[in-house]
């Protein structure tokens, strides 16, 4: 560790230049994570990546601390997790409610819940950080990777391996930035498409394999379990599904079209009721160890408080509560403008007391009892792995429900899907302070392990928030004007399919309008019931082997351009895993293929980004195809770019992963 007396000494740790490269990496990673969240489902980690970043940039200074480092990755965490809005605000779009994404009324959301998820989960650090054998998976690998390479501490291999992680992270980038360029050129596909009829009753089905570089690093990142999962989750979709609905479609419809709408209007909603029921039956799982490890952690806390000196170790200094309370207090009076605004102009100006008070107090009661869980679920199994899209539903549920038991009664049936859009904007307000304070502890956990002084990491996550929140609006804004979203009139071709937030606006209007087809989401809850059987038979008979009901309902509800492409990325990594683990340094090439696998990731989304704004303003920059300005070829080279850019994704898989296990072999021989 950092010296002798940890508690004490003071080293450099919240500093100007760490603050502006943590901001800089959250702006960075929190446009992407956006992108390929709508696309996929899916959020990644920013943790690792922005610490191997932080610590290669910083080294260069003299005086830089494994402390310093840690409050960047801090900073640069909150992208991966604030980005998770996207699993709810997008549905104010797809209920028709938003045309597009304010800026203030949106970054008013993020930045009020992620600061209220701060100061929730100052209260716990103690009872859920230090007092507790809670494991924190992702916080520990964190903390790890810190102590490698940061600071006075780096040896001349933790100074090689930190390049060697760079370098990763950077040509990870680099690759598929300019695969997603040339894709853009239409030279190399976007996807490898097939569609066909399945039986003599005019059934079809398909398959679209996405050539992604982000697609394929998920799969890597999530691992084989899921990937399988998600698999399963296609074939039922794609293999039973289609097939079966697509008998009762439009038969003068082409095979595409047939198929695609069969899954958007009717197997959509079967992996709705798939993923429901999984995310709350995975949230049950936790009730208990929760409840139970709360429960000792704070009887420990108070034991450990009682006999303890009133002058706390550097170490041990959170803000002071008086100034989180205040803090907490600020932050609830423009929530509950906020909630009162939205009612007004949403046409419910006589129930705006109601609205406002009703809705700060639910937010101030969920939003501490859903920070506690996250918390401990982030400690339990590490925070991407939290089921927050459980969170969401039963958010939004609870919220539909309350408004149909005090307000709707008292409004006309056309202030319904006034209310529907109230409940997804007061759900999308306690989802953020979900989403932080189960990132918080998990920070807090890497920074007690790298002797950090917590009251300065949290100050840094609020910074990280507030970086977050202000970037969040206009890409989705942006995505939204250049690809809509699936379901939503006049979204084109590559509409991007936002999950979450599809069946958590589909939940908030069934239980407020009761417009929902329920025996497609029922069919989907037999579903997911059958598969959470098989998984505990599974994990309690083989140990090993599981099949995570989440991932096997995602593989129902996303199209396969979506699924297939993980599932090749997560049996790819299994493979260089088990590759690594013959080699001469089995956890240095691990490491190096996550981090390369997160460049890969970061390098696709941001230059979705961008040319998603090349999409939305093709018209004002004069270029003559709008959903493809870069394009070089015509519609008559598609079938030759699929077999190319087929070919040429194989080829640079296989050299990137080749280059990065030598690369890890070298470190080994050099020292």
């Amino acid at each position: 560790m950092s010296g002798n007396h940890p508690g004490t000494e003071s080293r450099k740790e919240l500093t100007v230049r760490g603050l502006i490269l943590g901001v800089i990496i959250t702006v960075v990673f929190t446009a992407a994570n956006v992108f390929f969240g709508l696309k996929a489902g899916l959020t990644f980690a920013t943790s690792i990546p922005a610490a191997v970043i932080s610590m290669a940039l910083l080294r260069g200074f003299k005086d830089s601390t494994i402390q310093e480092n840690n409050v960047v990755q801090t900073i640069a965490s909150a992208a991966g997790t604030l980005s998770s809005i996207i699993f709810v605000l997008p549905g104010m779009i797809m209920i028709g409610w938003w045309a597009d994404f304010p800026f203030w009324t949106s970054f008013a959301v993020c930045a009020l819940g992620g600061i209220l998820g701060v100061m929730y989960s100052i209260p716990l650090r103690r009872a859920l950080v230090t007092d507790t054998d809670l494991p924190y998976p992702e916080g520990l690998a964190c903390a790890e990777v810190l102590k490698v390479g940061s600071g006075d501490e780096a040896d001349a291999n933790s100074v090689e391996e930190g390049r060697a992680g760079l370098l990763a992270v950077l040509w990870g980038s680099i690759v598929s930035a300019v695969f997603a360029v040339v894709v853009a050129t239409q030279v190399f596909a976007s996807d490898f498409v097939r569609n066909f009829k399945v039986n003599d009753k005019g059934g079809v089905s398909g398959f679209d394999f996405g050539l992604s570089f982000a697609l394929f690093a998920i799969g890597h990142l999530v691992g084989i379990s899921v990937g399988i999962a998600m698999l399963i989750g296609a074939l039922i979709g794609w293999g039973w599904g289609v097939p079966h609905y697509s008998v009762l479609g439009d038969m003068s419809a082409s095979v595409a079209d047939l198929a695609n709408a069969t899954w958007s209007h009717k197997v959509r909603f079967v992996g709705a009721g798939a993923i429901g029921v999984s995310a709350i039956w995975t949230l049950a799982k936790l009730v208990k160890p929760v409840i139970s490890g709360l429960t000792s952690a704070m009887a420990a806390s108070r034991v450990r408080k009682a006999g303890k000196a009133d002058t706390l170790p550097r170490t041990e200094r959170d803000i002071p509560i008086g100034i989180v309370g205040l803090i907490t207090l600020a932050c609830f009076i423009p929530i509950g403008w906020l909630l009162g605004y939205f009612g007004t102009t949403a046409g419910l100006g006589d129930h705006v007391a109601v609205l406002a008070i009703g809705g700060v107090a639910f937010v101030v009661l969920m939003g501490f009892f859903v920070s506690t869980v996250c918390g401990y679920m982030a400690g339990l199994i590490g925070s991407s792995n939290s089921p927050l899209s459980g969170v969401g539903i039963l958010v939004v549920i609870a919220a539909a429900l309350l408004l149909v038991a005090f307000v709707k009664p008292h409004v006309g049936p056309e202030e319904g899907k006034a209310l529907v859009a109230f409940a997804l904007f007061i759900t999308s307000v306690v989802f953020t302070v979900a989403a932080i304070a189960n990132n918080n502890l998990q920070d807090l956990k890497t920074g007690q392990l790298v002797d950090a002084t917590p009251w300065r990491q949290q100050v840094a996550l609020v910074i990280g928030v507030v970086a977050g929140a202000a970037v969040i609006p206009p890409v989705l804004d942006l995505l939204n004007k250049a690809y809509g979203f699936v379901g939503v009139a006049g979204a084109g071709a590559h509409a991007l399919p936002a999950p979450q937030a599809g069946l958590i606006s589909a939940l908030a209007q069934g239980v407020i309008t009761n417009n929902i087809d329920w025996n497609l989401i029922i069919t989907g809850i037999w579903i997911g019931v059958a598969i959470i059987v098989i998984d505990e038979v599974l994990r309690r008979t083989t140990k090993r082997l599981s099949m995570p009901p989440l991932a096997v309902g995602l593989g129902i509800y996303l199209p396969t351009v979506s699924t297939l492409m993980v599932v090749v990325g997560s049996i790819v990594g299994w493979y260089f895993d088990r590759r690594a683990d013959r080699s001469a340094r089995p956890e240095t090439t691990k490491q190096l293929g996550v981090l390369l696998a997160s460049g890969l990731i970061v390098g696709e989304s941001i230059i979705g980004v961008l040319i998603a704004a090349l999409v939305a303003f093709a018209d004002k920059l004069g270029f003559s195809n709008q959903q493809y300005p870069l394009s070089l070829v015509g519609p008559g080279f598609a079938d030759a770019a699929e077999w190319i850019g087929g070919i040429a994704f194989a080829a640079i898989v296989f050299v990137m992963y080749r280059w990065v296990a030598r690369m890890a072999n070298g470190l080994n021989n050099k020292h």
